[in-house]
Formats: C-alpha cells, sequence, structure tokens
C-alpha cells in the first residue's frame, strides 16, 4: 500500500466514532458525510485499519458505475483488490473486494469476510437484497455510508436481525459545517412559481420516498413554454457556467438539450440507455468544457463527480428530500475560480423542500411516525419564501414582505411573479467585506447625486446598513443593484409608516 490519503479532522473524528460504537458491540453503523464530504477517503482509512487487522473488507456499490468509482480510488491509493461483478470479476483471493450488489445477490460473498462497506446505504431499507444479504451475515460488522441517512426504514428493528437495520448515525458533519469550512461552496437559489401539477399522483419512490408518478409528472412539466422558460432563464442568470439539468423523463431531457442547441448552446442528452463507451465520451466532453449543458433524468444523481459544474438546472419536481439533496450535491464541490454553484429551480422544490444546505433529519427512521419523520414534515410550512417584489425572504407565514411591504395575491396558495425566476436567500446576515461595502457606498453616490440629496444623505444611508459611518473609502460610483434599490425603497416605507404613526398620535393628544 501507499501512504493513506490525509483525513480532515472530521473525517477523523466520524472515524474514530464509528470504530467506537463497533467496539461497544454495536454491528450495523451507518456513517452520514454529505456529498463531497469524503466517504470514499473514509472508506479508504476503514479498509486500510481491517486489513491491518487481518481482516477481508468488501465494499458494495448498487451501480456499476460507483463499483468502477471506487475500484479506481483504491487503485490510485496502492490497495490491491479484487472485483465481484458480473463479468468485470478477478481476483477473487484479494483481502479487498468491490463488489455489485446484484452480483452478491446471485453468487454470495465469501465466508470470512470480517467487514461489510455499503456505499449509498440510504438504499439498503428499500432494497431486498440488501436486506437478504445482512440477514443471511448478521454477525459481520458493517458500515453503511450516506449523504441522506434518513431514508424511511434504515431504522426498522427486524427480527432476523435482533434488532434495528442500522443501530446506530455517526454523523461526520453536515453540509452546512462543510459550507463554512470551504469543504463545500454554498448555493444560490432562484425559483418561479410551482408548475402546475394538478392531477399527478403520488407514489413510493426512490428510497421509499413518496413521490410524483414519473410518467404524469412527464406529461405536466414537458411543454414548449416550460422548456423554453429554462433556456431564457439560464441565459439570463447563468449564461457561460458549466450546467447539469435534471428532468422528468428521456424525452423531456432531449427536449430541453434541443432547446439549448437551437439557442447556441452546446449541449448533450445522457441515459441509461448509453454503453459504457457513450456514457464515457459524454462525460468527458462535458468535463473538458466542449459541452456546457448536460442534462439527464437520474442517471447522475449519484456517482457522479464534475467539481466544475457551477450551476444545477431542476426541471423535475419532487417530493423526495433524498432525491433532491443528491441531485444539489452535484454542484457544491469546490473549484478553482468557483465561489458559489447556481440552482435554477422550475419545479418548486426549493420552496417545497428548503434550501439544499439547511439543516437535515439526521435520525435513522424506524418506520414509524417517529421524530425523523415529524422533521422532514415540518421542513416545509417552516421555509420562506422570496418577494416577488423585491426578491427579499420573508418568513413563512408572513404575508406583506416586511422589507417593501408587497403583498401579492394568492391563487391556491401559489404566489406568482410572471415566470420570473426569483432569487432566494436566507435571512442571515454575515459580516461584510470591505469589498461590499465599497460598493455599497459607491452605489449609493450615484444615486445621491442622480436624485440630488444633500450630501449627509450617502453617510446615513451607509450608517443604517453596516452600523457605522463610511470612512476610508473611494469616492467612485457604481450602477445600483435591485438589492439596494429594495433596500432603498423598505427604508422610505419604513419612515413613511413611522411618520405617519407618529403624527396620529400627536392627532389623539
Amino acid at each position: 500500500m501507499t501512504a493513506p490519503t490525509q483525513l480532515r479532522p472530521y473525517q477523523e473524528r466520524a472515524l474514530h466514532e464509528t470504530r467506537s460504537a463497533l467496539a461497544r458491540g454495536v454491528r450495523r453503523v451507518a456513517l452520514y458525510l454529505p456529498t463531497g464530504g469524503g466517504k470514499t477517503v473514509s472508506a479508504e482509512a476503514m479498509i486500510r485499519g481491517a486489513v491491518a487487522k487481518g481482516k477481508r473488507v468488501l465494499f458494495i456499490a448498487n451501480r456499476k458505475q460507483l463499483v468502477a468509482q471506487a475500484s479506481a480510488h483504491l487503485t490510485r491509493a496502492g490497495i490491491a483488490h479484487g472485483i465481484l461483478q458480473g463479468d468485470n470479476t478477478r481476483h477473487l483471493h484479494a483481502h479487498v473486494l468491490v463488489c455489485s450488489i446484484d452480483t452478491i445477490a446471485v453468487r454470495g460473498i465469501p465466508d470470512d469476510v470480517g467487514l461489510l462497506i455499503i456505499d449509498e446505504a440510504h438504499a439498503v431499507a428499500g432494497s431486498k437484497k440488501y436486506r437478504d444479504l445482512l440477514f443471511r451475515y448478521n454477525r459481520v460488522p458493517v458500515i453503511g455510508l450516506s449523504a441522506t441517512p434518513f431514508s424511511p426504514g434504515m431504522g426498522r428493528h427486524y427480527d432476523e436481525l435482533r434488532g434495528p437495520l442500522f443501530e446506530e448515525l455517526v454523523i461526520g458533519a453536515t453540509i452546512r459545517e462543510l459550507v463554512e469550512l470551504g469543504n463545500l461552496v454554498d448555493v444560490e437559489c432562484y425559483a418561479p412559481s410551482d408548475p402546475d401539477l394538478t392531477g399527478v399522483r403520488t407514489q413510493r419512490g426512490i428510497g421509499g420516498e413518496l413521490d410524483y408518478s414519473e410518467t404524469q409528472l412527464a406529461e405536466a412539466v414537458d411543454t414548449p413554454a416550460l422548456v423554453g422558460d429554462i433556456v431564457s432563464h439560464w441565459f439570463k442568470l447563468a449564461r457561460g457556467k458549466q450546467t447539469v439539468a435534471f428532468a422528468t423523463s428521456i424525452a423531456h431531457s432531449q427536449h430541453i438539450v434541443a432547446e439549448f442547441v437551437r439557442a447556441g448552446i452546446a449541449a448533450e442528452h445522457i441515459d441509461y440507455h448509453f454503453d459504457d463507451d457513450e456514457r464515457a465520451a459524454v462525460l468527458d466532453r462535458f468535463a473538458r468544457g466542449e459541452t456546457m449543458i448536460l442534462s439527464n433524468v437520474g442517471l447522475l444523481a449519484e456517482g457522479w463527480d464534475c467539481p466544475a459544474t457551477e450551476c444545477m438546472i431542476l426541471a423535475r419536481p419532487t417530493k423526495s428530500l433524498i432525491r433532491y439533496i443528491q441531485m444539489v450535491g452535484r454542484v457544491l464541490r469546490p473549484h478553482p475560480g468557483k465561489e458559489r454553484a447556481v440552482l435554477l429551480d422550475h419545479s418548486g422544490t426549493v420552496l417545497r423542500l428548503g434550501f439544499a444546505t439547511d439543516d437535515l433529519p439526521l435520525e435513522l427512521d424506524d418506520g414509524k411516525a417517529n421524530a425523523s419523520t415529524r422533521k422532514k414534515e415540518e421542513r416545509k410550512p417552516s421555509e420562506p419564501k422570496a418577494c416577488p417584489s423585491c426578491k427579499f425572504v420573508r418568513p413563512a407565514g408572513v404575508h406583506a414582505c416586511p422589507s417593501c411591504g408587497f403583498a401579492p395575491q394568492r391563487l391556491n396558495d401559489v404566489e406568482v411573479a410572471e415566470g420570473e425566476l426569483v432569487k432566494i436567500d436566507r435571512k442571515v446576515k454575515k459580516p461584510a467585506t470591505p469589498d461590499r461595502k465599497q460598493h455599497v457606498y459607491s452605489q449609493l453616490l450615484h444615486i445621491c447625486r442622480k436624485k440630488g440629496h444633500k450630501p449627509g444623505w450617502v453617510g446615513n444611508q451607509y450608517r443604517a446598513m453596516f452600523g457605522v459611518w463610511p470612512r476610508g473609502l473611494r469616492e467612485v460610483t457604481a450602477t445600483p443593484t435591485p438589492e439596494i434599490e429594495g433596500w432603498l425603497k423598505s427604508q422610505r416605507i419604513a419612515y413613511l409608516k413611522g411618520r405617519e404613526k407618529a403624527q396620529e398620535g400627536r392627532a389623539n393628544v
């Protein structure tokens, strides 16, 4: 073996907690790390430790590309291994085997295995093949890796196991923590009104979660108007950014690609019908930047990494938190020059399920209406909404915007902003950088000179925003942004309301 990959502090802590759980007699541990958090690197460290103790290790995945990805990582790490996967099977004598669950279900596994590591472990609860494996080898320690460990039934009790499917959850780090550490980038969300999904029924989907019927969903959203809207808003908000699109069906994905190509943008579609060579060629062209838009249905939601991807088009409405988090994870990896990702949501999912980088229901679900289920249900009503007028995100349940006073008309609880994508931000103030302060000052200076305000106006507005007087800033102007104009409008409204209240008070004296 070569030298091990250097672990980050949170990875070391997670591995320590996982080993401690196994040492306490816990047999099946779920390890949560977000997409980009280093699940494969953590698996490498666990494999090295187990092999050093003379144990035989199986790394199990549920997709062909995940098997290939894990094998490639172990090869780079200098870890000798075999593969147990259909016609690709080789070196079965190795102490480490990378396996396909489909092949294991037919051929079984060696009897001397000392540790099972399951990738994308949220799929275990809904898979008879995985459950049968754990039932048969219930004395073998299991570590399940997942970025979405709240799949229904992951903590369900089974008599065959004399306990839960996964007994304990180790939390490596949250998405928000990794964003703050710089290991992931934040995502800037823009969203239109919800598409009309009247009559689209709900059924069990990925990981056992309820989701929309694929066939009916495709009929509802694959229309020329909606597809054209996707292209026009990409030009407005993400032009020039490497983009992955998630569609509702193969036909829908192909229609999106056709519209981008018609607009002169290099775009390609990919689906599971492509053979290995065709798939590799499409992904390689995208990775090299020859293709700007890569559209699919769900093929790229797991096991695909291209950190240069800056934008995601979500054209597939979903009720599944697992599906949503997996898709958004494709654009959160950092890359040189990539300050943040952009999510163009044409599905209403952000307003339905919340920000993908918010806290998740990190608790194993036992299949009952427990706290985990309640947490997922609570995400919807607690989510903010974007003001169609000034883009300020107001708290849920507040109808009139506290920033500009705009009160939208309600249509079946869906607020319409004439098809325009509206930026969605968290109501969180971050320390202003010197560049931001200068930019705001320059915008205020521009407005002051244009409207003929007194010189002190700039300083007063600046102080209202940052709490300090402007000092040491350059006397240069900049074109005002909609955010600054909206903020000034809110200040004006607040001033007028205050004056009216004061006048009423004097009138009552």
